[in-house]
This record gives structure tokens, sequence and C-alpha cells, in this order.
């Protein structure tokens, strides 16, 4: 008897979703947003402290290049960023740093990511790669830098699975120390007052420039 074998197709089966697939679809909202504003909890963890910071505050991007995050708890501090410079103020210490962006490779990762500006998988190898969450059902990746220079360090990003906002972005620096930020109250292309990208500081604070 001669066995008889069929296979069928079936027009509109749905196949399972790669890493690829979530970079390319978070590249893609990313890109779509001409502002966004949200809260957000940074939590920065030192290979040689038990105990780690943690900070709040809020945080404000306008295409192409504009962000400020405006640290309120433990104590307020504002990193601005325009015109390929990055503000570091600590109210506190009265105390004003400027250097080019471009010395301060990790704030530039996190902010081409923010900004939609990188082309992920031109610059990442990614894959899926779970850690702990209380968002069951959002999707979680694992950056890999492509670039030899950087191969010790990568990102972890935590992306809502409808919205395709991000969560959460965990970095790690060759040193093996961890920076998560998690973000909440996220609002897409609203309007910010004028001085939203400027800063102010009193006359008295200490200004260093590298």
């Amino acid at each position: 008897m001669k066995r008889i074998i069929l296979v069928l197709v079936i027009s509109g089966c749905s196949f399972a979703q790669t890493a690829e697939d979530v970079a390319l679809q978070l590249e893609s909202t990313l890109r779509s947003y001409e502002t966004f504003q949200a809260d957000f909890e940074q939590f920065y963890y030192s290979s040689t402290i038990t105990t780690p910071l943690h900070e709040k505050g809020k945080v404000f991007f306008k295409k192409p290049t504009l962000m400020r995050w405006e640290y309120k708890e433990p104590e307020e501090k504002i990193f601005l960023i325009k015109d390929d410079i990055f503000w570091d103020y600590n109210k506190e210490e009265e105390l004003l740093t400027k250097y080019n962006l471009s010395n301060e490779e990790h704030n530039v990762e996190v902010i081409s990511l923010l900004s939609g500006r990188v082309g992920i998988l031109d610059t990442y190898a990614v894959e899926f790669s779970p850690f702990p969450t209380d968002h069951m059902k959002a999707k979680q990746i694992k950056l890999t830098p492509k670039d030899e220079d950087y191969a010790d360090t990568f990102l972890l990003l935590e992306v809502d699975d409808k919205t395709w906002q991000i969560h959460k972005i965990i970095s790690f620096d060759w040193a093996g120390n961890k920076t998560e930020i998690h973000f909440s109250k996220f609002k897409k292309n609203i309007s910010f007052s004028r001085g939203t990208f400027e800063l102010r500081v009193p006359p008295d604070t200490e200004i260093i420039e590298n």
C-alpha cells in the first residue's frame, strides 16, 4: 500500500516573532515620536557598593537631539543634551559641568536609542534574553554592540508588546556596573514650553568645561 502524504499551506498563518522583529518594531515606534515625556526611576548598581543608588525624575525629548533628564529625588540634578553638548547641573553642589557628548559613551548609547537615531540591527546583535519583571507579557531583548571595542558591554530592553514603548533599559559597562531605568506615565507627541530645553543656573554656580 502506498502512503500518501499531504502538505497543507495555510494562508495567513502567524509565525513566531523573532528578536529582530521586536527590535524593528521598537525602532519604528521610536522614530514615529516627535516628542515624548515620561517619569523614570533609575537604579545604579556599582560593583564596589552593595546598596544601589535610587533616583527619580522626568525625561523630556524633542527631535532631533534635544533631551532633558530632570532628577527630583534624592537630590535635584539636570542633565541637558543640546547642540551635541552634555550639560550636567547639580543644584546642591552648585556645579555645572559641560562636555562634548561624544565623550560620554554610555549616555550617547541610551540617548541614541531613545531618539530612534540608531539602526538597531545595524548596530547590535539582537537576541531574546528573559530577566525578572512585573510585566509578564512584555518582550525582552538583549542588544550587544557589533563594534568589537564595546563587545564587553550590552543593553537589556523590556518592551510593551502592544504599544511598543520601552518599560525598562538595563545597561552593563565593562567594569560590571549596572544602570537600570524604569519608565512610566509615557506621553508622546505633546507640546513643551519654550524653556524646557533651556538651562538657567544661579550666577554663583561653578562652571567646568571639558
